[in-house]
């Protein structure tokens, strides 16, 4: 159990269910509609998810290595490394589950007929490194790059099935088959991942204020403010909600009869809430607030997920 805490495993879980959620429930039957069928084999498919979650699990093991000393003040229960778990045991393991992960990832990269795809599995264990030793102590880099990587994960299933559709690419110019809904609907998911990570990125930062403080990170409540951290984070917030409302406006308007499902859901699972969460930003003044604000934070990423079983009706 130490072990799979300091991997994350719930949220190693999610990464899995938001990439078997783009195949599945989303390009799948966006696919289907147009007569055509995934390419990548399943078990091809399921060595893509096992790299991915393998190199985030390195990258959450190596990111309590070098935060041991914050941790300590941060969340002093919930600290795994050096305590349950030793020093040498996290950095055997970073290393392990970044070799496989880089292994598993050139050998779907190389199946699919594209070898330089590995360079995002190299990339991204390189990328979660710097992370953990540098980048999160300098002003929003770090909670950029997090939300980066983030954003990769649901156009991985894209990536790597894309260059399998070269089978249909004569029946695509010929008859003119119009695959961009898909492209778009999964861009719109990361970037929505984007989005909402990098907010709760900023609301967690205002969490550990006192041990980031004390070691002298550059995270943004520490170099402005608590204030102004949160008129950041209500800006990407709005922005987000703005972003929704057009997509959401552009999508029923591209729909005959009205998806009222997809409105309804929009409004009352995603809409609302981001408009509660910043409310809750609002009032926020102790530590315990700023953790029920990055809970809902994450609550509401797992809606936009769900989404897909009611994306998947609609088409079907």
């Amino acid at each position: 159990m130490h072990f799979l805490r300091l991997v994350r495993y719930k949220n190693l879980i999610i990464i899995a269910l938001t990439m078997l959620s783009m195949r599945y429930l989303v390009m799948r039957p966006i696919l289907l509609a147009l007569g055509m069928q995934l390419q990548m084999a399943g078990w091809l498919f399921a060595l893509l998810v096992l790299a991915t979650v393998l190199i985030a699990a390195a990258g959450y093991a190596i990111n309590d290595y070098f935060d041991m000393r914050p941790d300590a003040i941060n969340r002093p229960q919930g600290q795994v490394v050096g305590r349950t778990v030793s020093k040498r045991t996290a950095i055997a393991l970073h290393s392990v589950l970044s070799a496989l992960g880089v292994l598993m990832g050139a050998a779907v990269a190389f199946k699919v007929g594209r070898p330089a795809l590995t360079l995002i599995f190299a990339l991204a264990t390189g990328v979660l490194w710097f992370y953990s030793t540098t980048y999160k102590r300098q002003l929003l880099v770090g909670n950029i790059v997090v939300a980066l990587l983030t954003a990769m994960v649901p156009l991985l299933p894209l990536i790597f099935e894309y260059p399998m559709f070269q089978v249909y690419w004569s029946s695509v110019v010929v008859y003119q088959i119009k695959l961009y809904p898909m492209v778009y609907w999964v861009a719109g998911y990361a970037a929505f991942a984007f989005m909402l990570t990098l907010a709760r990125e900023v609301i967690k930062d205002m969490e550990d204020f006192e041990g980031d403080a004390s070691y002298g990170r550059n995270t943004l409540p520490v170099y402005f403010n608590i204030k102004v951290s949160k008129v950041f984070v209500g800006i990407v917030l709005m922005l987000t909600n703005v972003l929704l409302a057009v997509a959401l406006m552009w999508y029923l308007r591209a729909t005959q009869p009205l998806d009222i499902v997809t409105l309804i859901y929009s409004i009352v699972l995603l809409m609302m809430p981001i408009l509660a969460l910043i409310v809750l930003l609002i009032v926020a003044r102790e530590k315990h607030h700023y953790h029920a604000a990055s809970t809902m934070c994450k609550l509401i990423m797992l809606q936009g997920i769900a989404y897909t079983l009611v994306f998947c009706y609609v088409v079907v």
